[in-house]
């Protein structure tokens, strides 16, 4: 009989909290909590006015219909709503969604969509199936928290290429590219979001698209277009989704959560034949299946209600609002400050004087009973120090314009520190955050 080998213990002086410590996959490393989540705790009280998170607002949506509607699916076909179903969605509504997806000029089969739980389990997949640790990725910056949390999970390293008023710079792209080609490093695809870009809040021109899509080609990169917003645009205009101009080199990442509603974790996936295979498989071991339910109910309110006209009415809403926060930059903000104009979408991307780091004042802003989302967050460099998100989504005008009044004089003191005292030091470079609902 072999002898019982002790446990491992700890060196001297350390104490491990956590006793799995040891045990943790390396990809785990990459997996870090936002330092910010506890100060949002407090900045969900009422008397804060939250620039911060992405929630949508849906007092517009006819809740009593959909109750109704709701409790005739349960009646009617519980049964089928409330039994497993199958990893590649209900076959109803991926015929539906290739409906929403023609109105951005994509022609699809049901076939190549799997719906998911959420876009944001659809990113998850498809960085799983195409990324091997120390494989990179190639981002817009700043990017969506959300995917640099995928890709640090995943052990990826993100590049990021500048972006300007007319969304991704394509001679940045080139030039990252090239970059890595010479330095060896492989890269897998380019993650982008093209349309009322989240955080920047700016739309990747028609006339450049084309051409990053043939950059791509050029050198073997697949596209990943992620796009929540595209229908949401304050004018009606909508913009030709890069899936429609390159079928057999784009992911198409789709959802339900910014133009329907949000709680309902319905999503999906528009990706190539093969890789449509793949996606299948992989959904099956990371849910088994999305939830049947959820996906009859978005399927019924696709069938049953004016979709288009709820989108915009949304979008009325969603410009109202945008309105309010430029009028309010506008008037309250100190020199040095600037902001992109979104035509549609939920945020404005503001950079502040040199000097001021938005993450260090955002304890002081939450004092003063407004938050924000600070720039860093937004890059897996640790840049983006001198930005901030803000989010017009959910307060209503007169929130938003007291809001900015706050934030505007929390900058104002924060700068008469810095005449006072001189900046402060750069931080040490921190790796992304994992997003919660404060900061999606």
């Amino acid at each position: 009989m072999s002898e019982k080998r002790p446990a491992r213990q700890p060196q001297s002086g350390h104490h491990n909290l956590d006793p799995h410590l040891s045990r943790y996959a390396a990809r785990t490393a990459g997996m870090t909590a936002s330092e910010i989540r506890a100060l949002f705790a407090v900045a969900s009280r009422p008397e804060v006015v939250s620039l911060a998170g992405g929630m949508p607002n849906l007092a517009a949506l006819p809740l009593d219909s959909l109750s109704s509607q709701m409790a005739e699916l349960i009646a009617n076909d519980g049964l089928v709503a409330l039994q497993y179903g199958s990893a590649h969605g209900v076959p109803a509504l991926r015929e539906q969604i290739c409906e929403v997806m023609a109105l951005e000029d994509i022609s699809a089969h049901p076939d190549d969509v799997v719906v998911t739980v959420g876009s944001q389990m659809g990113l998850d997949m498809v960085t799983r199936l195409f990324c091997d640790p120390g494989d990179v990725v190639i981002a817009e910056g700043p990017s969506y928290v959300g995917a640099l949390g995928s890709f640090a999970a995943y052990q990826a390293e993100v590049v990021h290429v500048a972006m300007d008023d007319q969304g991704l710079v394509p001679e940045g792209l080139r030039e990252a590219l090239g970059q890595c080609r010479t330095h060896g490093k492989r890269v897998k695809f380019l993650y982008t979001i093209p349309n009322f870009h989240n955080p920047a809040g700016v739309t990747l021109a028609v006339e450049r698209r084309a051409e990053i899509l043939e950059i791509c080609r050029e050198h073997g990169v697949l596209v990943v277009e992620d796009n929540p917003y595209g229908l949401l645009g304050f004018d009606g205009q909508t913009y030709p989704a890069l899936r429609s101009m390159d079928p057999d080199n784009v992911v198409y990442l789709g959802s339900f959560s910014k133009t329907f509603a949000s709680g309902l974790r319905v999503g999906w996936v528009l990706a190539p034949h093969a890789v449509r295979e793949k996606l299948v498989l992989a959904a099956e071991s990371a849910t088994l299946c999305p939830p049947t339910l959820n996906q009859l109910v978005v399927s019924r309110y696709l069938a049953t209600h004016d979709w288009k006209g709820q989108i915009k009415t949304f979008g009325e809403n969603y410009r109202e609002r945008r309105d309010a926060i430029l009028s309010a930059l506008e008037q309250h903000m100190p020199p040095g400050c600037s902001w992109t104009h979104p035509d549609g979408g939920f945020y404005v991307w503001v950079t502040v004087p040199e000097g001021v780091d938005t993450k260090a004042m955002l304890p002081r802003a939450v004092t003063a009973r407004v938050a924000y989302a600070s720039g860093t967050g937004f890059y897996a460099d640790g840049f983006g120090s001198r930005q901030m998100r803000l989010s017009y989504c959910y307060p209503t005008p007169e929130r938003i314009k007291e809001g900015v009044r706050r934030l505007a004089a929390v900058l104002e003191s924060e700068m008469d520190l810095m005449r006072t005292f001189g900046s402060v030091n750069p931080r040490a470079v921190s790796g992304p955050e994992n997003p919660s609902p404060d900061t999606a």
